[in-house]
């Protein structure tokens, strides 16, 4: 795997691993994982098992999340395989200074592009997706999914602290607000404020 660029973003725990593409004129190809070099890299050093892959469709204008899952604990490596994708991470540990702040990276991928990236959203992170086109995305787990013990934050929840996101993704996210698309239980996410009150928020900690 080639790695050639890690960045973090405004919260820095989050990172995005851009890796390159071998491109002639047949296609491409790549490596889009390989542990040793996560593991060794001076700037990523993710060293925690993957215990499940998730592959996931959109439509366009979907909104998925904010989801966050403990007992086990999941930690998320995602990635735009085809489409476009913004990518929102949340932090939700408690005693942190960048509580309920969240921050975005934007994520297209189409075949012709020589490189492609990863974001990497650790436990204590709230997790979701607006997609700007039909597009399919792949994702790494750290925990294997358990649904009762995990949590939606309604991602158009008005006491979602913005000021940390870059201001033109925020505009797109609020854009696409009045015609996006949520699953019912998305829908039925609570605020950040009654997460923060509830008992089982105690389970992520700075």
């Amino acid at each position: 795997m080639k790695i050639t660029a890690v960045d973090s973003l405004e919260i820095p725990e989050v990172k995005v691993i851009t890796y390159q593409r071998f491109s002639d004129e047949r296609g491409y190809f790549t490596e889009i994982f390989r542990k040793s070099d996560f593991v060794n890299h001076p700037e990523v050093k993710i060293s925690e098992e993957f215990l499940q892959a998730n592959e996931s469709h959109s439509q366009k204008n979907i909104i998925r999340g904010l989801h966050a899952q403990w007992n086990p604990y999941m930690g998320k490596l995602v990635r735009t395989v085809q489409g476009h994708m913004i990518d929102f991470v949340m932090d939700i540990r408690q005693g942190s200074p960048t509580f309920g702040k969240i921050v975005a990276q934007d994520m297209p991928s189409q075949w012709s592009d020589n490189s492609s990236c990863w974001i990497w959203v650790p436990v204590g992170f709230a997790h979701g997706n607006l997609f700007l086109e039909e597009t399919t995305i792949e994702y790494f787990c750290t925990g294997e999914y358990s649904p009762d013990c995990q949590v939606r934050i309604q991602p158009l929840s008005e006491d979602i602290d913005w000021s940390l996101c870059k201001p033109e993704l925020r505009t797109l996210f609020e854009s696409a607000k009045d015609h996006a698309v949520l699953s019912e239980e998305d829908k039925q996410g609570i605020s950040l404020k009654t997460w923060s009150a509830d008992p089982r928020a105690t389970n992520f900690k700075l």
